[in-house]
């Protein structure tokens, strides 16, 4: 079993096609189908099940595809263990950010300050749903995830660190009859509105519903929204109310770019919760035992902006 096999299987396991997995591997289709064949004799089962119309993994194809993410993760942090002997002046980290920051300091500055501490590594930076995420730190995919879940929810075999806890707010418009409201409960919503939510499957998600669930409270799935941004504007707009960090809408990582000071924008209200559960976490998660240099280093400097947070 050869290396370059791994790959070419890998390529067809995500793309669910030869021909653009040949192409994605830069070699002929007939050359991959070779290789697949030869990797198939190897471990004596067939690993696709192949129509006109389809790909699919066989059941020894499902058994491999996570031991070989493994192996070639495995081989990847052992060029990067090498690399790192030359000062960490090359190689590559992927990682996962959540799209909701609810961190005492903007990743952006943390990505930046990495940079220039370690111009020579590629960067790739992938935007999921935080279980996902998660899920592909455990199988090798990334390096290392920033995810939208606490302490309780990070899966078995993976490292965390809470980098930030956030309360959630509601956000309304100024014409909603709770405007005026300092602090409410998810009960006190009217019947009628319409509650803007996240992706489904992302970590804040199944915080707001966690929310809701302890109100009593079905929020339904009438309008969800992929991007923080549109939907505070929308709620801002009157078209319903939406539950989020506090800190996407003030702070260093507000999606709206205000700072702590700062008013909310223009037709928005700002409404505590009383439900002192209701708070979104932030961790990184990683895999303390094949961690690779490129990304210890990253968390080095997480760690430095976090302590430098603390301080302020």
């Amino acid at each position: 079993m050869e290396l370059r096999h791994l790959k070419y299987f890998l390529a067809v396991a995500d793309t669910r096609s030869f021909t653009q997995a040949a192409a994605n591997c830069y070699v002929a289709q007939s050359a991959l189908s070779q290789q697949i064949a030869r990797l198939e004799k190897d471990v004596g089962a067939t690993l696709f099940s192949r129509t006109s119309r389809s790909v699919r993994l066989t059941a020894a194809g499902e058994l491999l595809e996570p031991l070989a993410r493994r192996v070639l993760a495995d081989v990847d942090n052992a060029q990067a263990a090498l690399d790192a002997l030359a000062g960490l002046r090359r190689g590559r980290l992927r990682l996962g950010l959540v799209q909701t920051l609810a961190c005492p300091f903007d990743m952006v500055d943390v990505m930046a300050d990495y940079h220039v501490r370690y111009p020579g590594i590629d960067f790739h930076v992938t935007n999921a749903p935080s279980s996902e995420m998660a899920a592909d730190v455990l199988s090798g995919r990334l390096d290392l995830a920033v995810v939208g879940l606490g302490p309780r929810q990070v899966p078995e075999g993976l490292d965390h660190r809470l980098l930030g806890r956030d309360p959630l707010v509601v956000v309304v418009s100024r014409e909603h009859p709770l405007a005026d409201s300092e602090m409410i409960a998810l009960g006190d919503l009217p019947d009628g509105d319409q509650v803007i939510q996240f992706s489904r499957g992302t970590g804040l998600s199944r915080q707001v519903e966690a929310a809701f669930a302890r109100a009593g409270v079905d929020p339904g799935r009438h309008f969800e929204v992929g991007q923080m941004y549109d939907m505070i504007r929308l709620a801002s707009r009157g078209v319903g109310v939406t539950v989020v960090p506090r800190s996407s809408i003030l702070g260093p990582g507000s999606v709206l770019g205000l700072k702590a000071e700062d008013e909310p924008p223009d037709g928005a209200r700002i409404l505590a919760l009383a439900d002192e559960e209701a708070v979104h976490h932030v961790s990184v998660v990683y895999d303390g035992k094949r961690l690779a240099p490129a990304a210890a280093a990253f968390l080095h400097v997480i760690e430095r902006h976090g302590d430098a947070g603390e301080s302020r």
